[in-house]
């Protein structure tokens, strides 16, 4: 149902019609002019017949009027919006965009791919289901920094989640970096929850930092940190070992910041992975509703506009 926002300007609607009443006419001044008795009689029939003629040029200007009082009043209308999610949750992923992320051991839609292809396909969607989350994303090589800066805007980090290309971090494995970026960032959250998620398929081999001391700093900030071990081999620490997951470190991690490890093989592994963190990180199904107005004001406007052109074209020259 149309409403007003300014209401009040609907008090102006008789303001012309007292002025016609109130205000006295204005009297002619100069000399009279002095006709024959019978040309006086035809002036006065003449005046008579004329007067509908003279109410109908009010008219319009009437109607003008009338639509520039309801413009003033601000016609609108309550939009039917749909209750906005809010979790109260900061959510970081932190991704490895190491050299080893190259290799070809995943298949989707019965090709094989890269690990970051799966990744780049699984994480998307992932990240488009986490309405009412404030999102961030943070990648890392050799050095780690924010692709995403925390937004509500889910669409826009699974756009950056599908951009991710290999090299632009480094290939080395920084984890400790990657995680301590996120951190950072999280330490002046004053969110309810905040987690992260971090995702990587080597051996911390370019930071002097223990993962597991970052991970010490995590607890104590009150952040939780689920890790996936993505690869099919695991470090059995023998040396020159390539393509293998430190699964031991990343299983301390998540302990010890509170967090739960998973072990991804396949692709399979990583879509039920993502319904598992789904569980233990639920999204907000409700939150709080937005009150948007349709302006409708444009319309009275516009016809009041078109009745303007209309009495100057019909004004005498």
């Amino acid at each position: 149902m149309p409403e007003f926002a300014d209401a009040w300007f609907l008090i102006l609607l008789p303001l012309p019609v007292l002025v016609f009443y109130l205000v006295p006419p204005a009297v002619a001044k100069g000399a009279a002019l002095v006709v024959p008795e019978g040309v006086g009689r035809s002036v006065v029939r003449q005046a008579k017949h004329s007067g509908g003629i003279t109410r109908g040029r009010y008219v319009v200007p009437s109607v003008v009027w009338v639509l520039l009082v309801v413009a003033l009043a601000g016609p609108r209308q309550l939009e039917p919006t749909p209750a906005l999610p809010m979790s109260g949750r900061d959510l970081v992923l932190v991704l490895d965009l190491s050299g080893s992320m190259v290799r070809k051991d995943f298949a989707v839609d019965g090709e094989t791919v890269t690990r970051l292809d799966a990744v780049k396909k699984v994480g998307a969607e992932f990240v488009r289901n986490r309405g009412g989350d404030r999102l961030g994303v943070v990648v890392f090589g050799s050095e780690a920094y924010f692709a995403a800066p925390p937004t509500f805007d889910a669409e826009a980090v699974a756009k950056t989640v599908e951009g991710m290309a290999i090299g632009i971090s480094g290939r080395s494995t920084n984890i400790s970096e990657g995680l301590g970026v996120a951190l950072k960032r999280l330490d002046g959250s004053t969110a309810k929850s905040r987690v992260v998620i971090l995702m990587s398929d080597g051996v911390n081999n370019a930071s002097a930092a223990n993962p597991r001391d970052v991970a010490k700093l995590a607890s104590d900030m009150g952040v939780r940190v689920h890790t996936i071990a993505l690869g099919p081999n695991e470090a059995t620490g023998a040396e020159n070992e390539r393509g293998v997951v430190d699964v031991p470190t990343l299983q301390a991690v998540s302990d010890i910041s509170g967090g739960q490890m998973f072990r991804v093989r396949t692709t399979e592994d990583l879509i039920v992975v993502t319904e598992s963190i789904d569980q233990l990180e639920p999204t907000a199904s409700a939150g709080l509703a937005a009150e948007t107005y349709r302006d409708l004001w444009v319309y009275p406007a516009v016809l009041a506009a078109l009745g303007c052109l209309l009495l100057a074209w019909r004004a005498p020259a």
